[in-house]
């Protein structure tokens, strides 16, 4: 079938035929002016700052029409550092011996979310890939092992990556039809919890933890269903934050608290996720 054909039937030109027309005119200064182009055929115009309002319903858009062609219902979340090497990899993101040992020593975590995508990738095996399907950033350290997880038992994962100022690709395990490019940041992090059912969150930095944070303001407002949210490393986050502390200075709600889980194995993890939807 057809674009045209899953489109229906319209007496009207499709867009599509009107772009391929619009190539074959001839070539006269009227013709090559920018003004002539078609609209949404014109990246000058596409991304002037007036158009932001359309860029960003875009944005929103084709993922979420992609992913609805796909059959996708719901999703699991895992974020953590890029920084994070696997298991004997190189601390590239060390910038004294400090990190390095550090880093080196937090490689165990690449290999638990790896496990962890693994997991849930055979459980979205049972729904034909349209329930708790593997989603990360797209990137290297934490997000590289979840994609390459569900690549591990050939299921499909999705990335989604952002366009940052130093060079970034999308790790190679990511799904190449599920490998989405954003703009937005906060386009990006509201596909990241449209579907989702669990949230894992691995050691990482400032955008882990931004990524973290408006997750559990969206349940703690109750913008956003009870889901598991899952921190692994109980070490490491007992000492990054200190939510009962919080608790003490009145700033959040005795009890906020439990909305999270703390674990350190994949399994511990995947049981959670488990007892929560009867599986």
């Amino acid at each position: 079938m057809t674009p045209m054909e899953k489109a229906g039937w319209t007496p009207l030109p499709h867009s599509d035929e009107d772009l391929e027309r619009s190539k074959s005119v001839p070539d006269t200064p009227q013709t090559r002016a920018e003004t002539y182009r078609l609209a949404w055929n014109d990246p000058d115009f596409m991304t002037r700052r007036e158009l932001r309002a359309v860029r960003l319903q875009l944005e929103l858009l084709k993922p979420e029409m992609i992913l609805a062609e796909r059959g996708i219902g719901s999703t699991v979340i895992l974020f953590g550092g890029a920084r994070i090497p696997e298991p004997g990899g190189e601390a590239w993101a060390a910038k004294n011996e400090t990190q390095k040992k550090n880093l080196e020593k937090n490689s165990k975590y690449y290999e638990e979310a790896r496990k962890f995508a693994r997991l849930c990738s055979q459980q979205s095996a049972t729904s034909y890939y349209r329930e708790f399907v593997v989603v990360t950033g797209g990137g290297p350290g934490v997000m590289e092992a979840g994609n390459r997880g569900a690549d591990d038992v050939g299921a499909p994962s999705i990335g989604l990556n952002i366009v940052l100022p130093h060079e970034q690709a999308p790790n190679a395990y990511v799904t190449p039809e599920l490998c989405f490019n954003f703009h937005y940041f906060a386009v990006r992090k509201m596909h990241f919890v449209m579907r989702a059912k669990a949230v894992a969150v691995f050691p990482g930095g400032f955008g882990t933890m931004d990524e973290f944070f408006e997750t559990l303001t969206l349940i703690q407002t109750g913008r956003m269903e009870r889901v598991p949210v899952i921190l692994f490393g109980k070490t490491f986050w007992k000492r990054a934050i200190d939510l009962d502390f919080l608790a003490e200075q009145g700033t959040i709600t005795p009890g906020d608290q439990d909305i999270i889980d703390f674990v350190d194995t994949a399994d511990e993890a995947w049981g959670i996720i488990s007892r929560f939807y009867k599986l």
